[in-house]
């Protein structure tokens, strides 16, 4: 339990000994700082339950409150709004507590997640849309994790569909005398070697011919029909194209602090496909429209209409939605999880829908079992459409990440001089400021990035973060004192005590940040926290400071602070460097 959690503990007992029963109590920073460090709302909503005034309730609490020794400056405002002030000595022993910073992260009840992010396609180069579901992915894992959840990820490959057939189609044109295209050979088949670019190539240059070409689009249908049945040489090829795919497609995802416990595709749900089908046949949910199999999923309560759910198209084949519901299917039978996670971009919330709706109704999912979209808005250049290259087309990933690189290395300290090292490090301060850019804005919304903006030392910016807790932890050094040596025993100013109070707040912030299922609060509160922080750095001599009880705990309230920036930006997957 955090501190602040003790305190409010201490105030809702309080609130029962006064006769009120409240399933919770806050104690939330104070609009009027004149009043007090922390405003409790609660009599106001107790007033209802009880029928009675606010005030009167908020004075009865207010006599018990005046006797405690964690606060002080009690007052009432307004109708009932009770403010309070922490005592010095409360401080204090928070400030000690925090030399393991993670006590400052309230848990919930656990249970066990399956997040579903990142969504590369096998043989498509990631770009720009796939950086959001990577960084709000792996942040919103990371921060399940702190707070207490057991969470396993899985990158779900789009490892299946037209653009195998594409691939295959373009692979075909160019070897057409490979054993893999041969529906006799039943032989061993000969290696085959295709690079990441290459297959960067190849894919752009099929889809365009099958806009083109009928014929040649006919023929990627055809191919894409015999992968999915099985054709031998297909699979064959596909397997290796697969591989060098992944390989790459890791690469990045690793660059970007980015990792899965399942590297998982749509085609290792196939196993399942037959199953789910029958159970769908078997409990008459499925009925045909238009030679089409279907699921009906509408609902009483639907305003708008809600259109069926095809499972089974007109041909006979699959669909992206069936091997979404044998996918969840897989995942209850393997894992059993209390929740499924999924980021993707916002416009994909209808389908989410009509697929939780089928799993449910089918009982591929029990009732118990929560099934969750998180939508996002898209990451937009500075004319406010999506982020593109100079002629227009979709940026890559790669390209965007060496532009923020180039940017960054230009502001590096020029004493850095070994290329190795100012590589790393330029790398780690660029992606530094495309993740925090990402965090800023509230999860749905869209927003613009700027590179030489988010790329500063100065303002809200991921850098700007970076570099204010490097020089924390160079201060630190340069004390030469054991931090588990001294505790803090003094608040000297308003700034020292400004920071501490920050500090205490960490888990209001944690909280939301986990129900709203965004990050900004968290990056927001970064920004808040080490502003704050520089403050009290520019107003004090720490190192030079002669009072020695106030010089340890402005070391250790500086360790504090370092610890929380740490640790945030560990959730946020923002990796700190020694240097700058």
């Amino acid at each position: 339990m955090s501190y602040i959690k003790k305190l409010e503990q201490e105030i809702k007992d309080i609130f029962t000994e006064c006769g009120y029963e409240a399933e919770e109590v806050k104690l939330l920073p104070s609009a009027r700082a004149d009043l007090g460090d922390f405003q409790i709302n609660d009599a106001m909503r107790l007033a209802k339950s009880y029928h009675t005034n606010p005030r009167e309730i908020a004075s009865k609490v207010v006599e018990k409150l005046q006797n405690s020794h964690n606060f002080t400056n009690v007052n009432i405002a307004g109708p009932g709004f009770i403010n309070v002030s922490l005592t010095d000595e409360v401080l204090i022993d928070f400030l000690n507590s925090l030399k393991d910073v993670k006590t400052n992260i309230d848990k919930v009840p656990s249970k066990k997640v399956i997040i579903d992010y990142g969504g590369a396609n096998i043989a498509k180069t990631l770009h720009v849309g796939h950086l959001r579901s990577a960084n709000i992915g792996e942040a919103l894992k990371r921060l399940a994790r702190a707070v207490g959840d057991e969470v396993i990820s899985d990158v779900h490959f789009g490892d299946i569909g037209r653009q195998s057939g594409m691939i295959i189609s373009e692979i075909k044109r160019l070897h057409p005398e490979l054993k893999y295209f041969d529906d006799n050979y039943e032989g061993e088949y000969e290696d085959f070697t295709v690079t990441a670019e290459e297959l960067g190539v190849y894919y752009p240059r099929a889809s365009q011919a099958c806009k083109e070409d009928e014929a040649r689009m006919e023929e990627v249908r055809q191919i894409t029909a015999d992968l999915e049945n099985g054709h031998r040489g297909y699979t064959a090829l596909w397997n290796i194209i697969k591989q060098v795919s992944i390989d790459d497609i890791k690469k990045i995802y690793l660059k970007l602090n980015t990792n899965f416990e399942l590297w998982e595709g749509e085609s290792d749900c196939y196993p399942y496909i037959p199953e789910v089908v029958e159970k769908l046949k078997k409990g008459n949910f499925l009925y045909e429209s238009e030679g089409a199999l279907v699921i009906d999923i509408a609902e009483d309560t639907d305003t708008s209409p809600m259109p069926p759910l095809v499972v089974i198209k007109s041909n006979g084949a699959t669909l992206y939605a069936t091997r979404e519901l044998a996918t969840i299917y897989s995942r209850m039978k393997r894992f059993n999880p209390d929740e499924i996670w999924y980021l993707t971009d916002l416009r994909q919330g209808l389908y989410f829908e009509q697929v939780f709706r089928a799993s449910y109704k089918s009982g591929l999912v029990k009732k118990g079992t929560k099934l969750k979209h998180f939508g996002f808005g898209t990451m937009n250049g500075p004319d406010g459409k999506p982020f593109k290259t100079r002629d227009g087309g979709v940026m890559d990933l790669k390209s965007l990440i060496a532009l923020v690189i180039k940017e960054t290395t230009s502001r590096l300290n020029p004493n850095i001089t070994d290329p190795e090292e100012r590589k790393e490090i330029s790398e780690k301060v660029a992606l530094a400021a495309l993740k925090y850019a990402d965090f800023l804005p509230y999860r749905t919304t869209d927003y613009i990035f700027d590179i030489s903006k988010f790329a500063d030392l100065e303002g809200k910016t991921g850098p700007y973060l970076l570099y204010s807790t490097i020089r924390m932890n160079s201060l630190l050094e340069k004390s030469e004192i054991a931090l588990d040596k001294i505790s803090a025993t003094k608040i000297k100013g308003t700034t020292d005590k400004e920071t501490i109070m920050t500090l205490l707040t960490l888990p209001l912030v944690i909280e939301k940040s986990y129900e709203a299922m965004s990050l900004n609060e968290i990056a927001e509160y970064l920004f808040k926290l080490t502003s704050i922080y520089n403050k009290f750095y520019s107003e004090n001599r720490i190192i030079t400071e002669e009072d020695e009880d106030i010089k340890n705990t402005w070391l250790v309230l500086t360790n504090a602070v370092k610890q929380t920036n740490e640790m945030l930006l560990d959730i946020l997957a923002i990796e700190v460097p020694k240097k700058m």
